[in-house]
């Protein structure tokens, strides 16, 4: 599966948990930040840096996932393995 697939997909697994995943221009802000989870207005969010390499975009999605009971969720088995090898 590509990069661009996978991390296509964790969007949609990260989305079945009630958590939307929306990439941002860290660049323009004058604070230091870092791409991960918030709730904003109620609402949960995963905010990813627009300008990481997908390869980053997602290891920061993954690992975060991974904190989430996904045990009981079908999940394909190359998005699977790539959550096993993150956590």
């Amino acid at each position: 599966m590509k990069p661009d697939q996978i991390y296509h997909e964790l969007t949609e697994l990260a989305e079945k948990f009630g958590i939307a995943v929306s990439e941002q221009n860290f660049k323009k802000t004058s604070v230091k930040a870092k791409s991960g989870f918030c709730i904003v207005k109620g609402e949960k969010r995963f905010i990813v840096d627009k300008h990481l390499k997908v390869t980053a975009k997602i290891h920061v999605l993954a690992a975060f996932i991974n904190q989430m009971p996904h045990e009981d969720v079908y999940i394909i088995p190359a998005l699977r393995e790539v959550l096993d090898r993150s956590g």
